[in-house]
């Protein structure tokens, strides 16, 4: 009876190792409502073959090119027709990145989005700050701030992530950018003071739409994102 306990919690314990790395590499240190829409940066890129707006920097098509030297070209193909500038986006970040790979990114995002959201309603400045960008950190950090002040909580129940899709992606300077459209479904309320519901509905499930966009640095050797714009896709 000892050594199956001890076997079962070994093996635990390994698997939940392999979790938190896994985050790490692909979106940085773990941290983990609904956040305040956050401006996208004007460098950002849109990589969909038909933008909704003109704020797009054309990248240089690297079609199916390049797969036998990295493995990563497959994956994006796989992932993201090859000709369209979504391709385009994604093999020009596998070209300065080469272990970047779309379904991986995709798998720690989907763990970064529910920690983030779950951090903002708990109204947890810490755990938000490792996976926010100093702009989009501040905006969150006012919200929480106003929130406080009005004597205001939040409950929130995360019931888990419906669909999500890489909608952009762009190497802007030395920057590597991903846009993520999230669809997720959440139970919320905001409580006044007196413990009012003021906005939401604590016995429903919402959906939410989100747009996300996280970034990271090619010249540093950290492999972190952080979230850099955030906007609800009504």
């Amino acid at each position: 009876m000892s050594d199956l306990f001890d076997a079962t919690t070994i093996i635990t314990i390994v698997i939940a190792v392999f979790i938190l790395l896994r985050l790490r590499s692909v979106l940085g240190q773990r941290t983990g409502h609904q956040p305040p829409p956050v401006p996208r940066q004007p460098e950002r890129d849109n990589t969909q073959p038909e933008p909704e707006n003109g704020n797009v920097v054309s990248l240089p098509s690297r079609g199916v090119a390049g797969e036998g030297a990295n493995p990563a070209h497959a994956a994006i193909n796989s992932y993201a027709e090859p000709g369209t500038k979504l391709n385009s986006g994604l093999m020009d970040i596998a070209s300065k990145d080469p272990s970047f790979e779309p379904e991986s990114f995709l798998s720690g995002a989907k763990m970064a989005y529910e920690m983030i959201v779950t951090a903002f309603a708990d109204g947890d400045r810490k755990a938000l700050k490792n996976l926010l960008s100093k702009e989009v950190y501040e905006g969150f950090a006012e919200a929480l701030d106003e929130r406080e002040k009005r004597g205001e909580t939040v409950r929130s129940t995360f019931v888990g992530i419906e669909k999500s899709d890489i909608r952009g992606a762009a190497v802007a300077g030395n920057e590597a950018q991903v846009t993520v459209q999230f669809i997720s479904q959440i139970i919320s309320s905001t409580h006044d003071s007196n413990g009012e519901v003021i906005d939401g509905d604590p016995d429903q499930v919402a959906e939410v739409n989100d747009v996300w966009t996280f970034a990271r640095s090619l010249k540093s050797r950290d492999p972190n994102w952080k979230l850099i714009a955030t906007e609800s896709d009504e």
